[in-house]
């Protein structure tokens, strides 16, 4: 059974860090392409940044330059480096995994907030 479980989240000021981990279990990491997503109150699920089995990254245009994902596939461990972070971050952050196939997993979740 997969698990992923997040953690890192939290209050931070505007133009400050932090810094997202992913642990995932039950399935061969390495395989999988890894993504953070988030939804902010009243808002649509949206994708944030994704990493391929091959270290190819994709950000949204809102967090390019400011966001960078990491994986480690030794320790099944994906990364979400967050800088710079503003108000409109504020959201659950939540860890997929997608296999080759289309199959999708999903963490609990874990809440940023950001104040101005």
């Amino acid at each position: 059974q997969v698990q992923l479980v997040e953690s890192g989240g939290g209050l931070v000021q505007a133009g400050g860090s932090l810094r997202l981990s992913c642990a995932a279990s039950g399935m061969i990491f390495r395989a999988n392409i890894m993504g953070w997503y988030r939804q902010a109150p009243g808002k649509q699920r949206e994708l944030v940044a994704s990493i391929m089995n091959d270290f190819r990254t994709d950000y949204a245009g809102s967090v390019k330059g400011r966001f960078t994902i990491s994986r480690d596939n030794a320790k099944n461990t994906v990364y979400l480096q967050m800088n710079n972070l503003k108000p409109d971050d504020t959201a659950v952050y939540y860890c997929n995994a997608r296999t080759s196939w289309g199959l999708d997993s999903w963490g609990q979740g874990t809440q940023v907030t950001v104040s101005s």
